[in-house]
């Protein structure tokens, strides 16, 4: 992209994006920009230049009247709204400056493909508490590793690197942004393959712990040095019933490995699975994702350099609740999502190049990430093949909570593969069997699931 289609920030931004070298945390000069002309969390707090993004209000913390939070239900407090205007094939190079690579070839590649472009809304919300932790970290969080990028010290509770100097500051923002310490959830996926052909993948029971934001714990005291635990159990189909998977990822690689075990029923033992990282096929994903490809990117950062391309207003997926609401049926189209589900935004966004480091190994050449600046969730990525083609164009679709609690969701997202011709989606259909789509907890609820002992007893069925 040209550079003079991003809009660099002045003032602290600038200086952050020219200090890429360094490794220490900001000074406490750099750190009073938080709260005044940023947000506590690193954001930029005024509008726009063209009011198209408002500013920073404290975001959505009002529930829609249909709200039960005993439900397990999410309703959409913008179902009302209409779009602006609507992005097609034919009339995408008039809005080609604010859309990703990868939403641009979908444009071009399906006639039926559309993007309908909403009102801007900041909804993310911050406990105080999280708001307070960031501000500290934002004076003693550092890189450390091996290689850089290994792992973060200094840091607990909050975003870590709120004025981030260089493109591994801004990953483990994403990494450690803040979702609530717990939720447990229905976890659904469905493949659909280049002939239109959808298949509904095993569907899970799932639970995430993120230690990282376990207000009982001691920084450093998470167990094996995790920023985040993940526990699924297979609930279908019934050949796959009690398989457990269990994955421990590090907040510092250099002193703890990502540990992956895995339950199957039939042998009644828990083993450790060391291949489940970096560009592994997840099976059950029909090859369409890597292990690496989880959240849009997951795990160690040591196989490619990442850099800050700049921070630019682009179109991108945001409060995707309607996508929570629909079947299968009505979600699922033979090529792509159907577009009239999925709710874009402009927002300012961080866009992260990362390209695979000379001598290593990886299916990927390069991978561009785009990082919401209020979220700090990654809400799109293109993958790129050893020839430099574009390859997979991935989405996420967050949302924020209303709760009181406030947080986002970042477990709903879609890749398409450019080359097989074939797609996956996660978590469509809502409520299930009597059961809540999701739940989230402020607390660590179910210790005995996040240990390999214990999902020994879950994944017996």
């Amino acid at each position: 992209m040209m550079k003079k289609e991003f809009g660099f920030v002045a003032g602290v931004m600038v200086i952050a994006l020219h200090s890429a070298t360094a490794l220490a945390a900001v000074s406490e000069e750099e750190a009073k920009a938080l709260g005044t002309s940023l947000t506590e969390f690193g954001a930029e707090k005024q509008a726009s230049a063209d009011g198209t993004i408002p500013a920073y209000n404290g975001g959505l913390t009002t529930a829609p009247a249909d709200f039960d939070p005993k439900s397990g239900l999410i309703p959409d407090p913008f179902k009302d709204e209409k779009p602006l205007y609507t992005i097609t094939g034919k009339n995408m190079a008039q809005y080609a400056d604010r859309l990703s690579p990868g939403v641009q070839a979908l444009l071009k590649r399906f006639p039926t493909y559309h993007v309908d472009v909403f009102p801007t809304h900041r909804t993310m919300h911050y406990p105080q508490w999280v708001l307070d932790n960031t501000v500290k970290n934002a004076t003693t969080a550092k890189l450390v590793g091996k290689v850089k990028g290994d792992g973060v010290e200094g840091a607990f509770g909050g975003i870590p690197f709120p004025i981030p100097k260089d493109g591994y500051e801004v990953m483990f923002n994403s990494a450690l942004n803040f979702q609530r310490t717990q939720y447990e959830n229905q976890a659904k996926a469905w493949l659909v393959d280049s002939a239109g052909n959808r298949s509904e993948l095993p569907e899970n029971d799932a639970n995430d712990y993120r230690p990282y934001y376990d207000r009982a714990l001691a920084q450093g005291k998470a167990p094996h040095n995790a920023y985040d635990v993940y526990h699924v159990v297979q609930v279908s189909p019934p050949t796959g019933v009690g398989t457990a998977v269990l994955v421990y990822t590090p907040i510092n690689n250099a002193t703890d490995e990502q540990v992956t075990w895995l339950y199957m029923p039939g042998q009644r033992r828990t083993r450790m699975a060391p291949d489940y990282k970096y560009d592994t096929p997840i099976s059950q994903f029909g090859g369409v994702m890597f292990w690496d490809d989880l959240g849009l990117y997951h795990g160690r950062m040591d196989r490619f350099d990442f850099k800050v391309i700049g921070k630019k207003e682009m179109i991108v997926p945001y409060s995707s609740y309607k996508y929570l609401s629909m079947s299968p049926d009505q979600l699922f189209g033979k090529q792509h999502l159907n577009p009239d589900a999925i709710r874009w935004e402009t927002h300012r966004v961080w866009v992260v190049e990362a390209t695979l480091k000379q001598g290593e190994r990886h299916a990927y050449s390069k991978r561009t990430l785009y990082i919401d600046e209020d979220t700090w969730a990654i809400v799109e990525a293109d993958a790129y093949d050893p020839e430099g083609k574009l390859w997979k164009v991935g989405f996420m679709y967050t949302f924020n909570y209303y709760d009181g609690g406030g947080g986002t969701f970042n477990a709903i997202y879609n890749i398409y593969d450019l080359q097989k011709g074939d797609y996956f989606g996660t978590n469509a259909g809502g409520p299930a069997n009597g059961r809540p789509f999701i739940r989230p907890f402020d607390t660590h609820q179910k210790e005995s699931l996040f240990t390999p002992a214990g999902m020994s007893g879950t994944g017996m069925h």
